[in-house]
């Protein structure tokens, strides 16, 4: 592997390009979002006040959800909208009052933390809360208050304290397309005994959805003729983000675990790269709809006030520890990347895709990976984050077509990743994927091109919750991909989710599977289930 500090020249020469750009472009999307929106660049918001008695009509409509929990802490979200498809949910641009309570049991008979929020028109009446002083390792039951009417109760947990080595079982989700089915999975997952969910990207998708919701055929409702076009506006992604928080599964997937979430294209365009979009728009033009875009995923998802955006920016990657068991480190692999050599289709490496000043990372989110890894003492290191990050050959040509816009695109961000883990002495690396709509389970090599080389981690890629339909156990090009990837260890084209539990001697891997999501209510079944040993990297079947 080329020693992890040879290209910082490279590295610093396109951080500083990047920067340069940023600063050309970000500030003048900053102050467009806020001129078009009136919205206080601080965020400091200065509306009147509301007194939520005066709400007429049930304002929880798009449910619960708490994330990113740590061992005193944890984060509760909700967003008050009685008319959900309508502007800014159908409230007057006022600010309310919104309270809220923390209890050890369901009924609240032992509540532990109680407060209140605001809910700023500013940021479309969304409501975070960061509830402190909790104990570690413990689970607690949620719910907030607007005038009379009272929130369903969500469920959530706080991580283990840093000496803790006890286990944990993560769910890893990601794709969910609205247009292409039911969100089923969800359901499924509510029910399933996990301590937290690691949603991949692309929590929404940018394209219209028809008034009979796509395949989903609607026969006792019709959308809002709004939904029938692609996302641009802020406007636009707040109700792209109620109508899919309208769905009674996803609510009851957010209502029952803590959720700790990236970001992939579509929440903004489908395969954007930094201020570049796929349609060639000047860059200023984009990052103002990137920045809309931004905010509105912050407004709808239980982060932290760190996660807020400026303007077209928003610092997503960060680390979540799990005691002595596990470090997180959460990527984002879409706002700071080179763009896509080849014009991001797919291409055999060449010269461009294998330059080494390219990036998926940018240069300071790959120094922080790295050095985190030399601090981390925990038995496993996982990432999770967007595309595929192992080789992945599309066909059986000596000279193999890959992906331009995953990590086979970036082969010089990879190869700088690997080596640092090598340096830190990472043992256990694993890496969660979205994106594929297909799930897959990779060794992932030392080299590549090289099937006797070590094996240094493992990657496992979570299917679709929705977007591809159907999809099929074995899609067409399944033998071609486990003969061209023999590291590649399992391939299914079903959508579902996966679950990892992790624990001091091992990982294993459950790859759950529906058999339809065109048509509600299928079963789910588990597809196939691998563990990995600590300690020895592989993937082997359970």
């Amino acid at each position: 592997m080329t020693p992890v500090g040879q290209h910082a020249p490279e590295l610093r020469a396109a951080a500083r390009h990047l920067g340069r750009r940023r600063f050309l472009t970000g500030t003048g999307a900053a102050a467009a979002l806020a001129f078009a929106t009136n919205l206080p660049t601080a965020g400091v918001a200065g509306a009147a006040e509301m007194d939520a008695a005066r709400v007429p009509a049930d304002p929880f409509t798009l449910g619960v959800a708490s994330g990113d929990p740590q061992p005193n802490s944890v984060l509760l979200w909700t967003r008050l909208a009685p008319e959900p498809f309508e502007q800014n949910g159908g409230l007057p641009a006022r600010r309310m009052t919104v309270q809220w309570e923390l209890a050890r049991d369901p009924r609240f008979r032992r509540v532990v933390r109680r407060g209140t929020a605001p809910a700023h028109p500013e940021f479309n009446h969304s409501v975070h809360v960061q509830a402190d002083h909790l104990d570690a390792d413990r689970t607690y039951y949620f719910r907030f208050r607007a005038g009379k009417w009272l929130s369903e109760t969500g469920r959530t947990r706080t991580a283990p304290p840093a000496s803790s080595r006890a286990g944990l079982t993560l769910a890893a989700v990601s794709c969910q397309a609205y247009r292409d089915g039911y969100f089923t999975a969800y359901r499924h997952l509510a029910e399933d005994d996990v301590d937290v969910v690691f949603h991949l990207g692309d929590y929404l998708y940018e394209y219209a959805v028809n008034s009979v919701g796509g395949a989903r055929k609607y026969t006792d409702r019709v959308l809002p003729d709004v939904f029938n076009r692609e996302t641009q506006t802020l406007d636009d992604y707040r109700r792209r983000y109620a109508l899919y928080k309208s769905d009674p599964d996803l609510r009851a997937a957010h209502a029952a675990h803590p959720f700790v979430v990236t970001w992939d294209d579509h929440e903004v365009e489908n395969n954007y790269a930094d201020d570049i979009d796929e349609n060639g728009n000047p860059p200023e033009e984009f990052l103002l709809r990137r920045a809309s875009a931004y905010r509105a995923y912050w407004e709808n998802q239980p982060l932290r006030r760190p996660q807020r955006p400026t303007g077209s920016d928003m610092r997503l990657y960060r680390r979540l520890g799990w005691g002595r068991l596990a470090q997180f480190d959460i990527l984002d692999t879409r706002q700071y990347r080179s763009d896509q050599a080849y014009g991001d289709k797919a291409h055999v490496p060449g010269p461009e895709s294998l330059d080494p000043k390219r990036t998926i990372t940018g240069a300071s989110q790959e120094r922080w990976l790295v050095d985190g890894w030399r601090r981390s003492r925990a038995v496993w290191n996982v990432v999770p984050q967007q595309v595929v990050f192992s080789q992945r050959k599309l066909d059986l040509n000596p000279a193999a077509k890959v992906s331009m816009d995953a990590w086979d695109g970036y082969a010089a961000s990879r190869e700088r990743v690997l080596a640092g883990a090598e340096s830190a002495g990472v043992d256990n690396l694993m890496v969660l994927t979205g994106d594929v709509h297909v799930g897959y389970a990779f060794d992932i090599k030392e080299d590549f091109d090289d099937p006797s080389s070590d094996v240094v981690g493992t990657e496992i890629v979570a299917t679709s919750i929705a977007s591809g339909k159907d999809g099929a156990e074995r899609p067409a090009n399944w033998e071609t991909y486990l003969k061209a990837n023999p590291h590649l260890k399992f391939y299914n084209g079903r959508r579902g989710y996966v679950t990892v539990a992790l624990d001091r001697r091992q990982a294993r891997a459950d790859f759950k599977t529906v058999s339809a999501v065109t048509t509600p209510g299928a079963p789910i079944t588990t597809a196939a289930s691998f563990v990995v040993e600590a300690g020895s990297p592989g993937l082997k079947p359970a």
